[in-house]
């Protein structure tokens, strides 16, 4: 019986250390992440776009919507070598992205009304390609269809990810080039992963950074 005792408490506190190495080695990611993506989230737009339901109409058409603010904002972000820049150009834009989604959404058979504008939006760690992105607080050009309640889409628009092909598994050469222009080395290599098994393994450490922060 105290050979037990002793081997139970072996045991308890083996598993404490354990747990607290797991625990010390967490904290330090989390800081890690937080330090690094606190500086490279000013550095980004994402694009988001909120469906007035979730029916599948009203799904179909935030789709059409955003497919034609791409087309059109793309080429005139192309150049942009910085946020501030693109920023500018977006905002420029407004009535015109306005026509474009009212225009989209009569054609549809809808009178639904849009808010258009640039604002700070929560994300979840989200993947493209071979790039993930931590969850948390990101300048977002927002699209709201009708009452917006319904399931949204997001992408970056700068620099631009919204044409990244994620069954490549890898972005091309020319979206690498601005990601690298505009991010710092440290910054580049805590998003940007060299192969779908790295990938997915960031994602689930970010995913663990993502609850942790919701936590505490």
């Amino acid at each position: 019986m105290k050979k037990v005792k002793i081997r139970l408490t072996i045991l308890i506190l083996s598993l404490i250390c354990v747990i607290g190495v797991m625990t010390i080695t967490i904290s330090g990611e989390v800081k890690k992440i937080d330090d690094i993506s606190e500086n490279y989230k000013e550095k980004l737009i994402r694009f988001h776009v909120i469906a007035n339901s979730d029916s599948d109409e009203d799904q179909e058409l935030k789709l059409k919507v955003r497919d034609a603010i791409i087309k059109y904002l793309q080429p005139k972000l192309i150049k942009s070598s910085n946020i501030k820049e693109s920023e500018k150009i977006i905002k420029g834009e407004y009535k015109q992205l306005e026509k474009i989604s009212k225009d989209i959404i009569n054609k549809n058979g809808y009178s639904y009304d849009v808010k258009i504008g640039i604002e700070y939006t929560n994300f979840p760690t989200k993947q493209y390609s071979n790039i993930v992105l931590p969850a948390g607080e990101y300048k977002a050009l927002r699209i709201i269809i009708g009452e917006g309640q319904g399931r949204n889409w997001w992408c970056v628009m700068f620099p631009p990810l919204c044409f990244v092909d994620d069954k490549s598994g890898v972005i091309d050469k020319e979206t690498d080039k601005r990601l690298k222009e505009v991010l710092t080395k440290e910054e580049y290599e805590l998003i940007t992963q060299k192969d779908k098994a790295q990938t997915s393994r960031v994602q689930v450490k970010f995913k663990i950074v993502e609850i942790l922060d919701k936590l505490f």
